[in-house]
């Protein structure tokens, strides 16, 4: 008879694995081959997160840190994200400016990197703000890069979509703290991406 760990283990492993093989490996044969004007501007929306390291950590970051504080968290921060970030987006599209947007994407990473690898665990209206803003910078960026005559609204979803692809990598990796070890290498993970949220910030300030 299998027991029920085993069975969310093997759950959790295969959703883990769909994910992140739609993340790692659909950006290469379309970068390569397609052009991302088709679709409306859908793939372009897509690529762009996801082929965007400084994006990809921060946001694998906000599922990995909703795994450390567990639920709401778990849901209501992954969602925070997306829905803030579409506001960002849209102020992106209109030119409206905010200072520092590379430098806000570059911190998110290290200060959200930091949040995992220390356990950090905020009130959740805390925890909740903080994403929140860092979301308004990636999503910035992403609608300030809306391709001439693409559709707005597709490319805005699309964006939306691989940003909670992302999300959802980083809860599945975060649920291996249940696993003998998964802790330290979930905190791992939060140290790596905080290295790298300084390197990015080291490049934004130069």
């Amino acid at each position: 008879m299998v027991r029920p760990s085993a069975l969310h283990r093997e759950a959790v492993l295969l959703l883990g694995a769909a994910a992140l093989a739609t993340i790692a490996l659909l950006p290469a044969p379309v970068l390569a081959h397609a052009d991302t004007s088709h679709g409306g501007g859908f793939v372009a929306g897509f690529l762009h997160p996801i082929t965007g390291l400084d994006h990809v950590v921060a946001m694998v970051a906000v599922g990995l840190w909703g795994a450390v504080l567990a639920p709401p968290a778990l849901w209501v921060l992954p969602v925070a994200f997306p829905l803030v970030m579409a506001f960002g987006g849209l102020l992106g599209m209109l030119g409206v400016p905010i200072p520092g947007v590379e430098i806000g994407i570059a911190v998110s990473g290290l200060v959200m990197g930091l949040m995992v690898l220390f356990e950090l665990r905020p009130p959740l209206w805390l925890a909740a703000l903080i994403v929140a803003s860092f979301a308004v910078f990636h999503g910035h960026a992403h609608g300030a890069e809306l391709p001439a005559g693409s559709n707005a609204l597709l490319f805005s979803l699309a964006f939306v979509i691989a940003t909670g692809l992302l999300h959802l990598a980083g809860i599945l990796l975060g649920e291996t703290r249940r696993w003998p070890g998964g802790r330290s290498f979930v905190r791992g993970a939060g140290g790596g991406i905080a290295l790298a949220g300084l390197f990015f910030l080291e490049r934004a300030l130069a």
